[in-house]
């Protein structure tokens, strides 16, 4: 997608919502389409609002109308008229009616013909029901696909040199930013163990990534992104991945990626496995035990897909028997709280009173664990910058523009599950 060319809005200025239009059987048709705007209001986009507002009719719900009950009782007594599309532009906010399914869906007007949203998952929409129902949805993937691939750059580093262990160890024992805490003053000894072991023993564990195999689960817009940025000379990474569908052979050599036609087949053949395909509808994980056994040993795992995908104690488990030697996660089944056993992970130390230290004790017997610091946790945040905004903005409405003009949808994801209307 072309980056928009708008003058962004200084961060909170509002934009004035249209006032709600009652509907009544004895009212006209609106002279334009009616938009229903859930969410925040625009903040990057003013000229590509204008043109927006400028089409259509555009109706902002309070955030009181939002919550689930009174967004029902709203669309059931058409209070904002034969609607034609929502539009979100945040993640953040519209979601407040939670869940798009069948008590939602089937309320909706049949006027209504598209459905455009900020964010690359719609796990929290029931897009085959909207399809069914005549309705295209949109996602904004497309957007955060760059944001998305240099995040999951840095993870996929960070399973190979460990930067958990040796950020963590540089700050042990975890100072205030003022340095007021007495404990980094009056524990020296264990401060300066940890970043001297840290020093001396992340060597022994840590890799180039060159020359390894980037094994990619889902090769569309972020998994080719990544392939782009590491598959390059700069890093050098051999590219491999595995999709329910092949893509074209022009598309594979651009990238030097090789094709595997199993799931099985590709862990087999990764060092390091990348998830980045969308939740199933029903929340089934794709990475489970049985999954994890399929790796080759040693591998590493990073996830920028959706937590749901993962089964979390059994990546534990593996991480724990060595199975998998390093993980990275921006995504967890149960946001906002991640897995205990990893959190715990992602902060063990070597050297230092408590911690593991590289897996062996003084005298050189085994410790259970699988390493100091070899998970990396982060807060749902690899799609989240600026940019990826001023691009969800802009991606909604002109897919909206797109479809009540009689064009195409740029990114819809349920074409195969739309009904043609009557």
């Amino acid at each position: 997608m072309a980056e928009p060319t708008n003058t962004p809005m200084p961060p909170g200025t509002p934009v004035p919502a249209s006032t709600p239009r009652p509907s009544s059987p004895a009212l006209p048709a609106p002279s334009r389409p009616i938009v229903l705007h859930i969410g925040d209001p625009i903040k990057y986009n003013p000229t590509t609002y204008a043109e927006f507002s400028s089409a259509f009719e555009v109706i902002r719900p309070s955030a009181a109308e939002r919550e689930r009950d009174e967004f029902i009782r709203a669309l059931k007594e058409r209070r904002w008229g034969d609607f034609s599309a929502i539009f979100r532009p945040f993640w953040g906010t519209g979601g407040e009616m939670g869940r798009w399914d069948a008590e939602l869906i089937d309320l909706l007007p049949d006027s209504m013909r598209v459905f455009a949203s900020a964010g690359a998952g719609f796990d929290w929409a029931d897009t085959k029901l909207l399809g069914a129902k005549g309705i295209i949805y949109c996602n904004s993937g497309l957007a955060a696909a760059e944001a998305v691939a240099d995040f999951a750059v840095a993870m996929i580093i960070s399973t190979f040199r460990h930067l958990p262990w040796c950020m963590t160890a540089a700050i042990f024992p975890f100072p205030s930013p003022q340095f007021t805490d007495p404990s980094y003053t009056t524990n020296t000894r264990a401060r300066e163990a940890a970043f001297q072991t840290c020093h001396a023993r992340a060597t022994a564990v840590s890799h180039n990534p060159r020359g390894h195999v980037l094994g990619l689960i889902g090769f569309g817009n972020i998994g080719q992104q990544i392939a782009a940025k590491l598959g390059n000379p700069a890093f050098g990474m051999r590219i491999a991945y595995y999709d329910v569908v092949r893509k074209p052979p022009a598309l594979e050599a651009s990238l030097n990626a090789t094709f595997h036609p199993t799931l099985e087949s590709l862990l087999q053949s990764s060092d390091c496995i990348v998830l980045g395909t969308p939740a199933f509808p029903d929340g089934k994980p794709l990475v489970t035990a049985s999954t994890l056994a399929a790796f080759r040993p040693g591998a590493r795992f990073v996830n920028v897909a959706r937590g749901s995908l993962v089964d979390e104690d059994a990546l534990a488990d593996a991480l724990e028997s060595g199975v998998v030697s390093a993980a990275a996660l921006d995504v967890h089944a149960d946001e906002p709280r991640p897995n205990p056993r990893l959190v715990r992970m992602a902060t063990q130390l070597a050297g230092v009173p408590g911690g593991d230290d590289d897996n062996a004790d003084g005298g050189g017997a085994r410790l259970p664990g699988p390493g100091p610091g070899r998970v990396m946790l982060t807060c749902h945040n690899a799609g989240g910058t600026v940019e990826t905004h001023v691009g969800f903005e802009e991606l909604s409405m002109r897919n909206i523009l797109a479809v009540l003009r009689g064009g195409e949808a740029m990114t819809a994801v349920n074409l195969e599950f739309l009904e043609e209307r009557g």
